[in-house]
């Protein structure tokens, strides 16, 4: 169980998605949901590429506005984006950034690094690191 433990003092810097997907704030939903298929990710970051963050929409933001009618042909990312933003700074461990996670009730947080927009880390980025460890420590891996 050791990995398991020197695991969670991995820098999130290096479990941090490569690139985030970015949609414009004036986007469909259905443009963003296209997005979200075509990246297979679970979160769009609002706002111009490379640029700081404005807001998010995730899958379940876009069910959610479904569900209550909304056309996603129609409504604009802009209307239903969060932009009360969760953030975390590079160097947090994924143990941090985990209990932030749980903190927030939310499934991704957007990383920085000097002030400067890194990209988005998932919970399942998260759970790699742990069942590499957890396979790395059992001998599966």
């Amino acid at each position: 169980m050791t990995d398991v433990v020197r695991a969670g003092q991995t820098p999130v810097s290096a479990v941090v998605s490569d690139e985030a997907v970015t949609v414009a704030a004036r986007a469909t939903l259905a443009e963003a949901a296209r997005l979200l298929v075509e990246a297979e990710v679970g979160l769009v970051v609002v706002g111009e590429p490379g640029g700081r963050p404005t807001g998010v929409v995730s899958e379940r933001d876009i069910v959610h506005a479904v569900a209550d009618g909304r056309n996603p042909a129609t409504t604009r990312v802009d209307e239903v984006a969060h932009t009360g933003l969760a953030w975390c700074d590079a160097t947090a461990t994924v143990t941090e950034v985990a209990g932030e996670m749980m903190n927030h009730w939310v499934r991704h947080l957007l990383v920085e690094e000097d002030g400067r927009f890194l990209g988005v880390v998932s919970a399942r980025d998260l759970l790699g690191v742990y069942v590499s460890a957890d396979q790395a420590d059992d001998g599966t891996g």
